[in-house]
């Protein structure tokens, strides 16, 4: 399991964080060099940045619909899945057996521009904390074509204090190395948009949560799905820019049903930042949906699109629910 670091100020972030990820011999507290014949353990192996891009799989359904996960872990390594503990779908020891001892890396689901009324914390929640369904003033609209889901104001103080206290440590408790933050693209909403209306308090109140949970969490890793616009790639909050935040971003629907150029233009005008998070270059994801897995074709045409572009590609059968892996043999 993984034990995040205490809490501290960003700006301690820079100086010296983690020597290396990967190898035995990182420096010691004492600035002696660990002996080569010393194991890490696998909590040491998580941090900043993706040693290893790609390949990746997005997977929402539980442990036993994978195919194996011995398979999946000798196939894959990077997972994205929902490991929320009131979901049941993964244990801590699945977690690890997806780790492959550190070699891969797994990072969980986090819908943190919606709230979905199937969680637990939906409606159960601790003694000092507001659950989704009674923090009304949280909720924004209700969200166009999920209609178990709402869309957050994300400058709500007791939804970031759920966010920050209660939600993301339980999914560290099982094990992941971060977090996979979905419709965060909330931010990049107006004031008067129908299906998520964001103001700007709205907007700030996202980039300054994000901010939060990599000051209450900075050796894990924070993937945004669906950056699509200024407000993520040039923003600030406090003062630091909110793309150094994060270890890489994700796009769906990139390559299928048919090209979109505006996302590729996006992806390309994060590639240009050139980030470098943990020493790592920042990992750019692509997910397509080609309706099945064994529609081979429509996924072989995605890969060799995002793979030219220098991304990391995924295609999965499905945007619903995403119960499947793909082992596609290219």
């Amino acid at each position: 399991m993984i034990h995040a670091l205490p809490s501290r100020p960003l700006a301690a972030l820079t100086a010296g964080l983690f020597c290396c990820f990967l190898v035995s011999g990182c420096g010691s507290g004492s600035g002696e060099a660990m002996a080569p014949d010393v194991p890490v353990p696998v909590t040491a192996l998580a941090g900043r940045g993706f040693p290893l891009m790609a390949p990746w799989v997005s997977f929402y359904g539980p442990a036993g619909q994978m195919g194996g996960l011995d398979k999946a872990a000798s196939t894959f390594r990077i997972f994205n899945i929902d490991a929320d503990p009131g979901v049941g779908n993964f244990t801590p020891e699945q977690i690890t057996q997806l780790k492959a001892g550190g070699r891969n890396r797994v990072i969980s689901y986090l819908n943190l521009g919606a709230m979905e009324s199937f969680r637990t914390y939906w409606t159960q929640v601790p003694a000092g904390f507001v659950s989704g369904k009674a923090n009304t003033a949280a909720r924004l609209s209700p969200y166009a074509g999920y209609p178990d889901e709402s869309w957050i104001d994300l400058s709500n103080p007791d939804y970031q204090h759920l966010v920050l206290e209660y939600i993301a440590p339980r999914l560290v408790a099982q094990g992941v190395d971060g977090f996979f933050l979905d419709n965060l693209e909330l931010v990049e909403h107006g004031p008067q948009d129908k299906n998520g209306p964001c103001s700007p308090a709205c907007r700030q109140g996202g980039l300054d949560l994000v901010r939060r949970l990599r000051e209450k969490y900075p050796n894990l890793l924070i993937v945004m799905q669906n950056a699509t616009g200024d407000v993520t790639r040039l923003g600030t909050t406090a003062g630091v820019s909110f793309p150094s935040l994060l270890d890489g971003i994700s796009h769906e629907e990139v390559y299928t049903p048919v090209p979109d150029d505006q996302s590729v233009q996006e992806l390309k005008a994060w590639s240009a930042l050139k980030l470098h998070p943990g020493g790592q270059p920042f990992w750019i994801a692509t997910e397509d949906y080609v309706g099945s897995c064994d529609n081979s074709g429509a996924a072989l045409k995605a890969y060799t699109a995002s793979r030219a572009q220098g991304f990391s590609p995924y295609a999965s059968d499905a945007s619903a629910g995403q119960q499947r892996v793909c082992y596609w043999p290219f």
